[in-house]
């Protein structure tokens, strides 16, 4: 039975960029483009394209990834275990979270802005019991309490029960030739077709529904991250069109490069010259163009990125073992740990270069010694942050996509 190294290598990897540009929150400029729980004062406006370059494709990348886990796991379980299992495995560590991990964070920012008085004590015995907060206090006040950066939690449960039930369709005669003709896609059509739903996503449903994370009217946001989780599920361990992804990895590559750069080129056209005289019609194409660039963009780097992935990373790393099973855990802890370290140096003047670095360094260090010395040792506490009650490393199925365990063809 062989093992997909590389599609658990990707994963973690695509965690540890989360991360990075969850750092990179703190410090890129402008603050009112790059609102965030807290800012530096050192902000830093050329980080705007690498943090762009990196949000058009980062979460679609972990949805995908998310999508490929029900494949594998499709085979391993009815349909009805399989969705109490994803269930037990997903909404567990985010109501554990949003109780115990997250607090932190509204916390820190109500009293940045000036909206809550100092004491972390006082302020979880009110998060705890739902508020009420000063308008503003903090990203989802209204609610009483935030779930912040775990909406990825509910986001994956809701597609994956939506998957489980349309799969009696999708397993059909019909829907079997759906898939396999989708799995046919070779050359350019692989690298443009799948991009051309989430560009129209964007043009129809971006301006009425921004996204909000909040679930309930998230609308564009579900178009998306649905249509790339179904895209993981369709692409599956089928070997004609992972051979083609690592085939057209150059090509992608190339693409992604290409698009990129021309989407910076014209998004900042109309700050290098005067574009008032010009048409209605002439500045509407350019905008269209724009936003098409960037679709193009986004499932060229993610084609990219799974194609090199395929033909580097599908190997026995002697740390993968570790860090699949390190992710979860990380994923829950690390924005909180960010933010409590960055809260007690953003105040001390530590400068441009050093506060950042600690800033990273206390982010990974704090998560590093949480997950390896509490959760990871704890019965109890596994559960609470996506592990089993008893370690899995030794066994020979690899984790994928948060705990799913793939039966490989």
């Amino acid at each position: 039975m062989n093992r997909r190294h590389d599609i658990d290598a990707l994963r973690v990897l695509a965690f540890g960029l989360l991360i990075l540009f969850h750092v990179g929150m703190l410090y890129v400029g402008p603050a009112e483009d790059w609102q965030f729980h807290l800012k530096s004062s050192h902000l830093a406006n050329w980080l705007t394209y690498p943090m762009l370059a990196s949000s058009f494709w980062r979460m679609d990348l972990l949805f995908l990834i998310s999508g490929l886990a029900v494949h594998f796991l499709r085979g391993r379980s009815s349909l009805p275990a399989l969705a109490w299992k994803r269930s037990v495995r997903l909404l567990v560590p985010l109501l554990f979270g949003m109780a115990v991990v997250i607090p932190i964070q509204p916390y820190v920012q109500s009293v940045a802005n000036g909206r809550v008085a100092p004491g972390f004590g006082h302020f979880l015995l009110r998060y705890w019991t739902g508020g009420p907060w000063p308008a503003g206090a903090f990203d989802g006040w209204q609610y009483g309490v935030t779930w912040n950066h775990l909406w990825y939690l509910p986001y994956v449960w809701l597609y994956t029960m939506l998957l489980l039930a349309l799969l009696p369709v999708l397993e059909s005669p019909w829907g079997q030739r759906l898939i396999g003709g989708l799995r046919r896609l070779r050359g350019t059509a692989l690298l443009v077709l799948p991009a051309l739903p989430l560009l129209a996503y964007n043009l129809l449903l971006a301006a009425r529904f921004p996204q909000n994370h909040a679930l309930i009217g998230d609308w564009y946001a579900h178009a998306s991250y649905a249509t790339v989780f179904l895209y993981g599920y369709v692409l599956g361990i089928d070997r004609g069109l992972w051979t083609e992804l690592a085939r057209l990895r150059r090509r992608s590559l190339g693409m992604a490069v290409l698009c990129f750069a021309a989407f910076v080129c014209l998004d900042r056209l109309d700050t290098l010259i005067d574009i008032s005289t010009w048409s209605p019609s002439t500045i509407a194409n350019g905008r269209l163009l724009v936003r098409a660039l960037r679709f193009f963009y986004s499932w060229s780097a993610i084609a990219a990125v799974l194609g090199w992935g395929h033909q580097y990373l599908n190997r026995p790393f002697r740390w993968l073992p570790y860090a699949r099973e390190a992710v979860f855990p990380w994923y829950v802890l690390h924005q909180s740990v960010m933010l409590a370290v960055a809260y007690w140096l953003l105040p001390r003047g530590l400068g441009p270069v050093l506060e950042p670095a600690l800033v990273l360094a206390g982010t990974v260090g704090g998560c590093a010694l949480l997950h390896e010395f509490v959760i990871r040792r704890s019965r109890w506490l596994r559960p609470l942050f996506g592990l089993d009650i008893a370690s899995r490393q030794h066994r020979t199925e690899p984790a994928l996509a948060f705990s799913g365990r793939p039966q490989q063809a």
